[in-house]
């Protein structure tokens, strides 16, 4: 199917934008404003007309098109019509397939779906509904929206199938299912035993998920009736867990204590606020346990599952490696030319600045990307992997934090690839969480592994590392890292932060992205904390004042 739908996706033209026509079908936004205009949307079965060798329909979808189409698919469904619906979608049998469960799986009847007012070739509409089981049963209410598209082949105009037409919440291979809950429910409590709940600290949603997967059935709870989605394949590769949608009845609820701070998370919960692509951790580094977890947006936990290129904040790493095998040192000269090139790439600075006759310091604090790109000759293609693996216990998918998380990749590369990765580029993916790790073991001396819920819970094992930084390197990276802090490119984000404090800023190239994401992770006293803005720019102005701010409330 994904061939299929990629040739379709690429035979797509661009849409009308409809205009007054639409505007009258949809007067009334009801399934009563298309049903007094009689048609199904004008289609007929394609075999005919392709044996009779008509021209293929090509060109912007006209607003009819995108009406008629929308109308014949809701129409359909709300009849319980699976086949009807299905086949105004441009993937019949995914689409008969989630639609049949719909009603059998997930026991939702009494559909009434209510069209909106057409955006181009997007049609948003209302969902009500009935979920019953046995004697039991609820109204659902949800908004949802479908596309148009011109299916490749004959471009007719169909409904661009996904899952997510059917519910938001759902991705291609999900399903929904309503009976007794897979999982208790669990009451996750903070470090003081208090309750947390999504109510209160909204961005927590998908860690109490992982939560209940984990923890549901040894928690001591019992479960109730609910519908909810079920992941398929692809979303658990991703790591994502199975959500509730609507509760029928009650479960008892085992209960689960876990390291957040209550304040530290209501402040981190403030810094994200209205921040759509924005990320935070911090945790205390000398133990591994998470004090507060944030994301703007809400939908997905980029804090803890995010795998993005993590810039420059990755020369923590590469730093102490190159200090370890005697390439640089903190008080020597060190070479920041305006360019480097190496296996067939060009590499440069940030408006190509150069350092002349500076030290490795002052370019560890200005992020001179040169400075670490020339010692690429220098280096075996797996150096940075097994100093990430080793020292800072990243890139061995072995975390056991308590819910799911991406534990950092480093993989080993070659040529330019390998250099890029000095930078936190190339194949390189890292996310708040793993950052946060890295300025914490710097602090501490030595890697513990985060945590959400005490290993004494469960009896889990955490990851080690299996050795640690010299002496001599600690000390350099510290001395580095605050002087970043105090006068490099750290400086304005960590002004007032104060006390024994030291970080590293970091921007990522996106491809596709007009900024590049921005990072930034410091560490004060025993705490140390990273922070990621997607599409946010220079880390020193989006990320850094999120992560600062939360070193100042810890403190």
């Amino acid at each position: 199917m994904g061939s299929r739908r990629a040739a379709a996706e690429r035979r797509r033209t661009r849409p009308a934008v409809i205009g007054s026509v639409a505007a009258v079908v949809v007067a009334g936004a009801g399934f009563g404003a298309y049903a007094m205009y009689g048609a199904d949307g004008g289609d007929t079965d394609r075999t005919t007309s392709a044996a009779a060798g008509e021209k293929v329909k090509s060109g912007p979808l006209t607003a009819a098109e995108v009406t008629s189409t929308a109308q014949r698919f809701l129409t359909a469904w709300q009849k319980g019509d699976v086949a009807g619906a299905a086949a105004a979608t441009d993937d019949a049998e995914a689409a008969k397939a989630l639609l049949t469960g719909y009603g059998k799986d997930a026991r939702i009847k009494d559909v009434t779906l209510t069209p909106g007012t057409p955006a181009g070739e997007k049609v948003p509409f209302s969902v009500k509904a009935t979920v019953a089981h046995e004697e039991t049963s609820k109204p659902l209410t949800y908004d949802s929206a479908l596309t148009v598209v011109r299916r490749a082949g004959d471009g007719e105009p169909r409904v661009d199938w996904h899952a997510a037409v059917v519910h938001p919440e759902l991705k291609d291979g999900d399903r929904l299912v309503t009976g007794e809950a897979g999982d208790p429910p669990v009451k996750a409590l903070d470090r003081d035993g208090t309750e947390l709940t999504a109510a209160k600290y909204p961005s927590l949603g998908t860690v109490l998920d992982g939560l209940r997967e984990k923890y549901g059935e040894k928690a001591g709870g019992t479960p109730g009736i609910e519908l909810r989605v079920v992941r398929g394949k692809e979303s658990k590769a991703a790591k994502a867990s199975d959500k509730t949608l609507l509760e029928l009845s009650e479960g008892t609820p085992g209960t689960v204590k876990t390291t957040l701070d209550p304040a530290l998370q209501a402040a981190a919960e403030q810094q994200v606020a209205g921040k759509a692509r924005a990320s935070v951790v911090l945790l205390r580094a000398s133990t591994g346990e998470i004090l507060a977890v944030a994301n703007g947006g809400h939908g997905f936990n980029t804090a803890f599952q995010g795998s993005l290129a993590p810039g420059s904040t990755m020369k923590v790493v590469t730093a102490s490696m190159l200090i370890e095998k005697n390439l640089a040192s903190m008080d020597k000269k060190h070479p920041c030319p305006k360019y480097f090139s190496y296996g067939g790439w060009k590499f440069q600075n940030d408006d190509e600045f150069e350092i002349k006759d500076g030290t490795f310091k002052a370019s560890f604090a200005r992020s001179c990307n040169t400075a670490f790109i020339s010692q690429a000759p220098e280096l075996e293609n797996d150096d940075l992997t097994k100093q990430a693996k080793e020292v800072f216990g990243l890139s061995m998918n072995n975390w056991s934090v308590g819910v799911p998380t991406f534990d950092g990749s480093v993989p080993v590369q070659s040529a330019a690839p390998m250099a890029a990765s000095l930078i936190g580029q190339g194949g390189v993916r890292m996310n708040p969480l793993n950052m946060a790790s890295v300025a914490a073991t710097v602090k501490s001396g030595s890697f513990h592994q985060p945590y959400l819920v005490p290993p004494s819970v469960d009896g889990r094992e955490l990851a080690t590392a299996s050795r640690t930084m010299s002496a001599s390197t600690l000390a350099q990276l510290r001395e580095m890292m605050s002087y970043t802090a105090a006068a490099g490119t750290a400086a304005e984000a960590m002004a007032g932060v104060g006390g024994d404090a030291g970080a590293k800023t970091g921007s990522a190239e996106v491809d596709g992205q007009e900024k590049p994401n921005g990072w930034f992770t410091a560490y004060k006293g025993d705490l140390a904390a990273a922070g990621v803005v997607q599409q946010g720019g220079h880390g020193s102005e989006s990320a850094g004042p999120i992560v600062a701010a939360l070193l100042k409330n810890a403190g």
